[in-house]
């Protein structure tokens, strides 16, 4: 199995799935998987994009067992192939100018036709065609495409057909000796012995070239599978439309990897039953490309926002706290230390349940660790009206400076103690508690949360809200 983006442009989430399905086949039927870059569009081929394009598959988790190959490296061998195919007959050198060519097209428009190269022009004998190439003519080297129709079985589509009509020649090598892609991907699969192609269906059309250029080549054809388009929540193609559409992207919102990964393998293939979660290990063991649906899959971007919920609340620690170093750092949370690792490890246990992405999450960890916060004052002066809740916070946090133990049951204890005295219910204190420690209405236990706080920065929220609501 291969993946084989060309380095255009970034990783999409439609490339990201492609990859996953190649990597979870290779797994399942004990094979291997090779990551190749098909770079034969020397003019919008971008080395950046290369990087990015790796860099995004590793965060994602994908791992590839050989790689990565540039295409380029093997354009030698890719012209020896059209040599061959011309010495064989397959192939032949075509002479036709650029202009002709738009000329001969125009005029098929005209028609209401489209232009076939096979229609139009009829190929110079073998003889001419070495004069003139030796006379220094330039010339492209075009595949002779067989006159009858071409079948193939697909994974996903089932039994797939063209008609010999809708076949036409088409260009191998360029006027300068460049191999066109379909050239290369063709001797690529070959030399590196791919017995299965999953790839998009933008590609199905590209097939029964390939599967001409297989068959000229003396090569087995592999096993192919087009997987259907990746629609946005409009219905139409994914895009930007709709939101974010790299892999990129989704990990600059938040997303964890395990998350998006396990979200796009369930794009379009079903394991059997409704299961949303699965651990990567029982999807290699499940996975079939028979199971891939052919209609095109809608990408349910609430779906992928409770997936990765669940992964944030559920991931073990150490593996979601990596992910969310960034994210810590654009709240200003950049200079933790040694001595702060423990806090940290506490509140992301407390808060992680509730966070939807992992900027919420860092947002929810800012107050365990920063002395002033941002109150909401709209917010403040509707809900906590009465004149004596400065003091009454106060009093709580002379309670809790000395308490001999901080634990969950002494500081609820000790504010239930204190509300009995004052004359309110404990409601009355624990809401404006929660929102001295966090500036947010709502979060876990406050108990669980004061503790998990600890001592110094409860009392240093409660003395500064306090002062906050005489102002």
């Amino acid at each position: 199995m291969r993946f084989a983006p060309s380095p255009t442009g970034y990783l999409h989430v439609g490339g990201a799935r492609t990859a996953i399905y190649n990597e979870l086949l290779a797994k399942n039927l004990g094979g291997e998987f090779i990551l190749r870059i098909e770079d034969t569009d020397r003019e919008r081929s971008d080395a950046a994009m290369i990087e990015q394009i790796c860099g995004g598959l590793s965060w994602l988790g994908v791992d590839w067992d050989e790689g990565p190959f540039l295409q380029s490296e093997g354009v030698e061998r890719h012209r020896q192939a059209a040599e061959r195919l011309l010495r064989e007959g397959k192939a032949y050198r075509c002479f036709r100018t650029p202009e002709e060519l738009d000329e001969a097209r125009q005029a098929a428009q005209k028609r209401g036709e489209t232009l076939r190269y096979r229609d139009a022009f009829e190929p110079a004998p073998v003889e001419e065609q070495e004069r003139r190439a030796a006379a220094g003519e330039p010339f492209a080297v075009r595949f002779r495409m067989p006159d009858t129709e071409i079948r193939f079985h697909d994974l996903v589509r089932g039994d797939v057909t063209f008609p010999a009509e809708a076949l036409d020649d088409f260009i191998i090598l360029r006027s300068d000796g460049s191999p066109t892609y379909h050239l290369s991907v063709v001797c690529d699969d070959v030399e590196m012995a791919i017995t299965h192609v999953i790839r998009g269906d933008d590609h199905l059309s590209n097939t029964p070239k390939h599967v001409g250029l297989f068959t000229a080549l003396g090569a087995p054809l592999p096993a192919f599978g087009h997987l259907p388009l990746i629609l946005g929540s409009d219905k139409k193609r994914l895009s930007k439309r709709t939101g974010a559409t790299s892999v990129e992207e989704f990990r600059d919102l938040g997303y964890l990897p395990q998350a998006l990964y396990n979200a796009l393998a369930l794009l379009g293939w079903s394991p059997g039953g409704d299961r949303e979660l699965m651990s990567r290990a029982d999807m290699e063991e499940l996975f079939t490309v028979e199971r891939i649906g052919s209609a095109p899959a809608v990408f349910d971007r609430d779906k992928l926002a409770w997936i990765n919920a669940q992964y944030i609340s559920g991931s073990p620690l150490d593996e979601v706290l990596p992910h969310l170093q960034p994210f810590l750092s654009k709240v200003g949370l950049e200079g933790l230390g040694e001595g702060d690792r423990a806090r940290l490890a506490t509140a992301v246990e407390l808060h992680r349940s509730r966070a939807k992405a992992l900027g919420e999450l860092a947002e929810m960890i800012v107050p365990y660790f920063r002395e002033r916060l941002d109150y909401d004052r709209e917010d403040c002066a509707k809900f906590f009206q009465e004149e004596s809740l400065p003091g009454q916070l106060e009093r709580l946090a002379e309670r809790y400076g000395s308490l001999p133990s901080f634990t969950v049951e002494a500081v609820e204890e000790s504010l239930r103690e204190l509300a009995e005295e004052v004359g309110v219910k404990a409601g009355a204190l624990i809401h404006p508690t929660r929102m001295a420690l966090t500036a947010a209405k709502a979060g876990p236990s406050l108990f669980d949360l004061v503790v998990a706080m600890g001592r110094e920065a409860t009392l240093c929220h409660l003395g500064n809200f306090a002062a906050f609501l005489r102002t």
